[in-house]
């Protein structure tokens, strides 16, 4: 899941996308009614993509923890942020059973349901899927017909120059100059 771009600014609420990049300054659009702003470099700004959840290993990725979400939900909105605190971090718990209970505040579970349910209604909820590398056997496939091709457009060109004949040049006229 790529959650580049996309920010949170302290105080304000809602999540904002980078438009643009001043000299003390970000321009920011609300992707919750799409108007733009700026954020100052004295505005507390975290990006989506470095925040991480404390588990009891190694912490985990908002994205990753967004991804599960999507998955475990099949692509749907997941429990409103405005639930009650059982519920929210019980669902937490089956998303992801190791995160840290002491470490994780209710504010920070919170903000991870508003956060996924704020992308997924802006449509900036997209997982990311792997590409496939071809086989061996489509990447021969694929240089012999690039081969072929080549052979075949220097096999036409070289058609072409010997139907087209040359032009003769015309010889050069020559003009006398008279003196008076």
């Amino acid at each position: 899941m790529n959650l580049t771009g996309i920010i949170a600014i302290s105080g304000k609420p809602g999540l904002f996308k980078v438009v643009a990049q001043g000299k003390s300054n970000l321009i920011v659009e609300s992707l919750e009614d799409g108007k733009k702003i700026p954020a100052y470099s004295t505005d507390r700004i975290s990006a989506l993509e470095d925040i991480s959840v404390y588990t009891y290993e190694e912490d985990e990725s908002l994205s990753n923890v967004f991804e599960t979400i999507y998955k475990k939900e099949n692509g749907g909105v997941a429990p409103s942020h405005k639930e009650d605190k059982t519920t929210l971090e019980n669902y937490l718990l089956e998303v992801l059973p190791n995160y840290d209970q002491e470490r994780v505040y209710f504010s920070d579970v919170k903000k991870i349901f508003q956060w996924y349910n704020l992308l997924h209604k802006s449509g900036n909820l997209v997982i990311n899927t792997p590409e496939v590398e071809p086989s061996a056997v489509e990447e021969v496939v694929a240089e012999k017909v690039v081969k072929t091709t080549k052979k075949v457009v220097a096999k036409s060109s070289d058609e072409t120059n010997e139907e087209t004949p040359k032009k003769a040049k015309a010889p050069k006229k020559k003009v006398e100059k008279t003196v008076e």
